[in-house]
């Protein structure tokens, strides 16, 4: 899990950049708009639709982008339709890897993403490959610091969470999937901020990687998070800290 909590932190990191190119904008415009144009364009009645402006305001998107992209998923406005693909593959030394993408154009997402991992090692897999080696959790990490651990896990295990795991910088939340809203909503109500919830994949345990294979992996996570159709990359590779 402390693997887990690496990857949360570089692309807590990437992210602050990423906003700076306006790169991560393009990412959360996508899920609000798949998210609108599922459940409806009503955040109060479209859990995922209400993750994901949270997330985009928590990363200070324009009020006026999080309601274009609501109208382009309800249809008011034109907007591309974007398809939902899952791919998984092996990085270095077998670590596994799963790739969430959006994409209007599939032929050259699944191009762009096997070159990534054939560039850095590994390779793209059958469907169903890796998954297997991972649970899907709500996941939510909080900074130590001024924190109270005990009322922390107090707070939390009162709503609903199914554990709570300290880490050498940061706690970490786990809840069922259904339970992920109601956990995130109370512990804000409690005063606690995040520097990461969401919905994840968790590896059930860890690949260590070491010298070329970590570099490598490394590069192969960077490239796959920097295409404009990723949405989002999970690994269970752990690698060393000064890597990360």
């Amino acid at each position: 899990m402390a693997g887990h909590s690496k990857w949360a932190n570089i692309r807590h990191k990437k992210g602050k950049e990423d906003i700076r190119r306006g790169k991560i904008f393009t990412k959360l415009a996508k899920e609000i708009m798949v998210a609108a144009r599922i459940g409806g364009g009503d955040p109060t009645s479209n859990p995922r639709l209400r993750t994901a402006t949270i997330a985009a305001r928590s990363e200070n998107m324009p009020k006026d982008n999080i309601e274009r992209a609501i109208k382009k998923g309800i249809g008011d406005l034109d907007g591309a339709n974007y398809e939902e693909i899952t791919y998984e593959g092996y990085g270095p030394s077998g670590a596994a890897v799963i790739v969430e993408v959006m994409t209007d154009n599939k032929n050259r997402t699944v191009g762009e993403v096997r070159h990534a991992f054939s560039k850095c090692g590994g390779n793209l897999g059958a469907n169903g490959c890796v998954a297997w080696m991972f649970d899907k959790k709500g996941f939510l990490v909080v900074e130590k610091g001024a924190v109270d651990e005990d009322a922390l896990m107090e707070a939390a295990l009162e709503a609903g969470a199914e554990d709570v795991r300290e880490e050498e910088e940061c706690f970490e939340i786990i809840t069922e999937p259904q339970d992920f809203d109601a956990v995130r909503d109370a512990l804000e109500t409690a005063g606690f901020a995040f520097t990461m919830a969401e919905v994840s994949m968790i590896p059930q345990t860890m690949t260590s990687l070491e010298g070329k294979d970590a570099q490598q992996m490394v590069k192969l996570m960077e490239m796959l998070e920097d295409n404009d159709d990723v949405q989002k990359v999970h690994t269970n590779a752990d690698i060393p800290e000064d890597l990360v």
